[in-house]
């Protein structure tokens, strides 16, 4: 939420002057929460089908995922940019460019014949992926009282929640019964119901006095994700290692060009004196590696179940559904277990069950029973849930009203970022460990897996750091 969006809610002579009837707001709702569901299902629905895409497309598919990553890091660099749109441009423009961009690119990425035409589709499909939720939550915030706006997040983010749960099963059965590019496909038809609703039910709200949107500071953070990201993804071989030092290197100079702009830019995207609000920058680092074991869970998952055990996707699909449902259940659990142990004990303790949760899916062999993985994932999707529930709330909780939407803003770029990463690390480790003949063994993805959990099992010590006054 940005400062402008803050203000809204707490102004009733604003807040009165853009509420909608009743009936307008129930459709904005449901317009928003469709836009959300789409968001989200994208982001787990491709896993299921990567290897059906790779056969089509004639690539290995250890080499697929770049077309996840694609869409992760387009939607992380251009987030921050979504609430400035949406004040210069209005919240009607800006969602309803925001569906059309996401049908086109779920289009061009059905017709896709060759991997980079899928990968620039994906981009497309970031671009309106990026604006779907944050403009989608101004919009709800200008048009619905300030008395009943946290209960309008809380039906939206239904929709969001549901996204994971369908999303594996939807897309192994569309791979089985049709083909992947009905991943895809099925955006077309929801995209063309919610640009004709936009058009109906919301107003052009646009502000003429929208401030200034640092984009060179923008440009500059972007760069440095897209350049991180790739270094981790370049194969340290040859004259490559060569070039993913470059990479690195540059990232490194982004964030120091980045620094030296902020302090002499008057309203820079984020101001360096956020990183000196308690608890954030650390709480900032902890989740970003705490989330990418955990993020590339998701992708591997799936790989490992149709490549080394044989399922097909859309069982793969099913045996990942106890995850979902398990983090769905778990959600409730969160508020009562901070308040007996504090979120100090508590994310300390659930950090490392998270970890070692994911480290435990290095045991899932050809042999390894079934009931035991459902466990496995069960644990996994329990622990998961709760951890990012307390991980974004002791992270912002303590950031002053005039930074809660920068903070924010920056720890939506965080989040997306470390899904990128996630998933960058998992098929590079994949790759790395592969057997001489280019295909993945069980030991490539035991590897991985003790790898990535360990990653995350780092993020206890990270969160040790942090100021327990802060935590109560």
């Amino acid at each position: 939420m940005s400062a402008d969006e803050s203000q809204r809610l707490t102004d009733p002579a604003v807040s009165s002057s853009t509420t909608t009837s009743g009936h307008s707001q129930r459709a904005l709702l449901w317009i928003v929460a469709s836009g959300f569901f789409m968001q989200t299902l994208d982001t787990t629905i491709v896993n299921t089908a990567l290897p059906a895409m790779a056969r089509s497309l004639n690539q290995p598919v250890l080499d697929m995922h770049p077309v996840v990553v694609a869409y992760t890091l387009t939607m992380a660099s251009l987030t921050p940019a979504s609430g400035w749109l949406a004040d210069r441009f209005g919240t009607r423009r800006m969602y309803f460019s925001a569906i059309l961009l996401f049908v086109l690119g779920s289009i061009f990425c059905a017709t896709a014949a060759t991997l980079p035409q899928l990968l620039l589709a994906r981009v497309l499909q970031g671009l309106g992926g990026s604006m779907l939720l944050p403009v989608g939550r101004l919009a709800v915030l200008r048009a619905v009282p300030g008395a009943h706006y946290i209960a309008a997040l809380a039906s939206i983010s239904i929709a969001g929640q549901l996204g994971p749960v369908v999303g594996p099963v939807l897309g192994g059965w569309l791979v089985e019964s049709l083909s992947w590019h009905w991943i895809f496909l099925i955006n077309v038809p929801i995209g063309v119901l919610g640009m004709g609703a936009v058009l109906r039910y919301l107003a052009d709200d646009s502000l003429a006095d929208a401030p200034r949107f640092d984009l060179l500071g923008c440009g500059l953070l972007s760069a440095c994700m897209v350049a991180f990201s790739l270094a981790l993804d370049v194969p340290v071989e040859n004259d490559r290692a060569a070039w993913s030092a470059g990479l690195f290197a540059l990232a490194a100079l982004t964030v120091w060009l980045y620094w030296l702009h902020a302090r002499a830019h008057p309203r820079p995207l984020f101001r360096l004196g956020l990183f000196g609000e308690p608890n954030f920058s650390i709480g900032l680092a902890g989740n970003l590696v705490c989330r990418i074991g955990s993020s590339a869970v998701p992708f591997l998952l799936p790989l490992l179940l149709q490549v080394r055990l044989g399922y097909s996707p859309l069982h793969a699909g099913l045996v990942l559904l106890p995850a979902a449902i398990a983090g769905t259940i778990a959600k409730p659990w969160i508020a009562p277990l901070v308040k007996r142990y504090g979120y100090d004990r508590f994310l300390h303790v659930n950090t490392v069950l998270v970890g070692g949760a994911i480290v435990s899916f290095a045991l899932i062999t050809p042999q390894w029973p079934l009931t035991l993985a459902i466990v496995q994932l069960s644990v996994f999707g329990a622990c998961n849930s709760m951890q990012f529930a307390a991980m974004n709330s002791v992270t912002l909780k303590g950031l002053h009203k005039d930074d809660a939407g920068s903070g924010n803003s920056l720890f939506s770029m965080v989040q997306m970022l470390a899904i990128g990463l996630g998933v960058t690390i998992g098929g590079t480790l994949v790759n790395v460990f592969k057997a001489p003949t280019g295909a993945a063994t069980n030991a490539s993805f035991q590897i991985t897996f003790v790898i990535v959990g360990g990653i995350t099992l780092v993020s206890a010590w990270v969160f040790r750091r942090m100021d327990p006054r802060y935590f109560r």
